[in-house]
């Protein structure tokens, strides 16, 4: 691990000819998972990327990929016997077959199924996120984890495990050693609680709880940035809080205006950083929700220490700051078999 967080196990075939690329994508699966492309041609390739970040006893997957079919058969289950659970979220509508029937699980809902246990799984073109989970690590929730499986985590607590996914996966890659080294304690907890809630649990997870609020309401003003209708109102119903809930998540931020502004300071200093952005400084502001142009040019000063037109003119003559670009592969281990039996 790097000063800059996280560098991935990764897998990428699109650097790859394209007959090539199914292939190497089923190596990575191999003995795990056995892979079909419904109605594929084999020289359409096959342009996939996997991403794997390990954690103590447990480990994240995001993977992006065409129309797939995925099989966990009982030959592989013997030949393989890893048992971890896998808690999936995919951006399209998943059609599951279980040892319980089939099931269909709406996109954007998680679910679960064990290693243990033959499947299969089917879904169009999508990025989704998988947390494998091992049974060592999370012993004391096999019963409901189990009893779990096969079926879509709907409902309140499902949509927090959701939301809690969404946050996980973008915060991981920047964690720092110590926050890796706590961080599986706290996703057992939370996913504790969404399966199987208590008011222990609720307690032990409510950090996490906490966070995973703070993101929907993060979401929800970005997605209302230029609404003159944005208030603790709205926000409220958008991010499915209360509004006291909602006064003491951003109490830290300086309350709920204050953080409503940073957000949008903070996106129109982006928008202005973008030199091949063709919207006046007057139309960035209004997108981003301020109709004032004195009170935007004085808030924006007072946040970043220079004007809105200073911050345009460093981005045209290509001196605008820029984010700090993900580093380049980590060497891909063998197979997916190996980086599941290392926790």
């Amino acid at each position: 691990m790097s000063e800059a967080g996280f560098l991935p196990v990764a897998l990428r075939t699109h650097g790859l000819a394209l007959h090539e690329q199914v292939g190497a994508w089923r190596g990575w699966f191999d003995s795990v998972f056995d892979l079909e492309q419904p109605d594929a041609e084999h020289d359409q390739g096959f342009p996939a990327e996997s991403l794997a970040w390990p954690l103590a006893g447990m480990g994240l997957s995001r993977v992006t990929a065409p129309s797939l079919r995925v099989l966990r058969t009982r030959q592989m289950v013997r030949r393989n016997p890893v048992d971890h659970w896998s808690l999936t979220m995919g951006g399209v509508e998943t059609r599951l077959l279980t040892p319980r029937g089939p099931v269909r699980v709406p996109a954007g809902v998680p679910f679960i199924f064990s290693l243990g246990q033959e499947m299969v799984s089917e879904r169009d073109p999508d990025e989704r996120l998988q947390f494998y989970l091992s049974r060592d690590r999370l012993e004391a929730l096999a019963g409901p984890l189990d009893a779990a499986c096969g079926a879509p985590l709907d409902g309140v607590m499902g949509q927090l495990l959701a939301d809690y996914l969404r946050l996980l996966a973008n915060r991981i890659p920047r964690l720092q050693p110590e926050e890796a080294a706590r961080l599986p304690d706290a996703i057992a907890a939370m996913i504790a609680v969404c399966v199987q809630p208590s008011r222990d649990r609720l307690a032990l997870a409510e950090g996490q709880i906490e966070a995973t609020r703070l993101a929907r309401v993060r979401r929800a003003i970005r997605a209302n940035l230029g609404s003159a209708r944005l208030s603790p109102q709205l926000l409220c119903r958008l991010a499915g809080t209360s509004r006291s809930q909602l006064y003491r998540l951003l109490e830290g931020e300086g309350g709920v205006a204050r953080y409503i502004q940073k957000l949008r300071l903070e996106a129109s200093h982006a928008a202005l950083s973008e030199e091949r952005d063709p919207r006046s400084i007057a139309q960035v502001a209004e997108a981003c929700g301020f109709h004032d142009p004195s009170a935007f040019s004085r808030a924006f000063r007072r946040e970043f220490g220079a004007t809105p037109s200073e911050v345009r003119v460093a981005a045209l003559a290509g001196h605008a700051m820029r984010p700090v670009a993900l580093r380049g592969d980590a060497p891909a281990t063998p197979a997916l078999r190996d980086w599941l039996r290392a926790f």
